[in-house]
């Protein structure tokens, strides 16, 4: 087998875990595709103070997405998610807000008029990861791709002090609000070391962290970092 590493990424580091994620389990049977407001807006009645923390995020609902199973639907307006029992609803908060954040335990939400009973919660630290990606990134309707581009790789050299070697974008979406409808783009951003990888999780890119825009995930890949044993 032909295999030749890059330069060692998998030093001993220790992930802050000042922001984390809190996943909850859920009951719900159906919820609108186009949640992000709705369920913005319910966290907002049931946790009071969220909205005014900047640190935290809504993760929107995702269902599982499978060639040889249900696909997520791309029409926003007519089509439902169907919610399983393995669905989670998670939040990035500040660790110093976990026992708040718990609180949710037990409340039913009321997303755009479709109930959704929040259950137990489990904390999930951020990952050391060289490839995230976040499924929604705020752009302008008219921005050209390298445009775009161009414009992140400014923003996380600004966070992060790195200049980004590899990043792509994926597909748009659009996220109807009050005030307007909000255009995103899926981004993919590669080859990190610990610490950028860390701060892009913490800090996220671009506003909307409440509507899940710009919050970063794990990406699976073959280059992953390691945590410190």
């Amino acid at each position: 087998m032909f295999w030749q590493e890059d330069e060692d990424k998998t030093l001993p580091y220790q992930a802050p875990d000042d922001i984390l994620d809190l996943s909850f389990s859920i009951q719900c049977k159906r919820l609108p595709l186009d949640h992000a407001w709705a369920l913005s807006q319910a966290i907002r009645a049931a946790l009071p103070w969220f909205h005014e923390e900047g640190s935290t995020g809504i993760h929107t609902i995702h269902v599982a997405e499978s060639g040889n199973g249900w696909l997520r639907p791309d029409d926003a307006e007519h089509q439902m998610l169907l919610p399983s029992r393995r669905t989670r609803m998670a939040l990035r908060i500040p660790k110093q807000r976990l026992a708040d954040t718990q609180e949710l335990t037990g409340k039913t939400l009321d997303i755009d008029g479709y109930p959704l009973t929040v259950g137990d919660a489990k904390e999930k630290p951020l990952l050391n990861a060289a490839v995230i990606f976040s499924r929604y990134v705020l752009s302008d309707a008219e921005e050209e791709e390298p445009d775009f581009l161009q414009r992140i790789a400014t923003e996380i050299h600004t966070i992060s002090g790195v200049k980004v070697k590899k990043m792509m974008c994926g597909k748009s979406n659009a996220i109807n609000t009050p005030d307007g409808v909000l255009f995103t783009r899926h981004l993919m951003v590669a080859d990190l070391d610990s610490t950028p990888s860390i701060q892009l999780q913490q800090y996220g890119l671009g506003g909307g962290r409440k509507l899940g825009c710009g919050l970063f995930l794990p990406h699976k890949s073959i280059k992953t970092l390691k945590p410190t044993e």
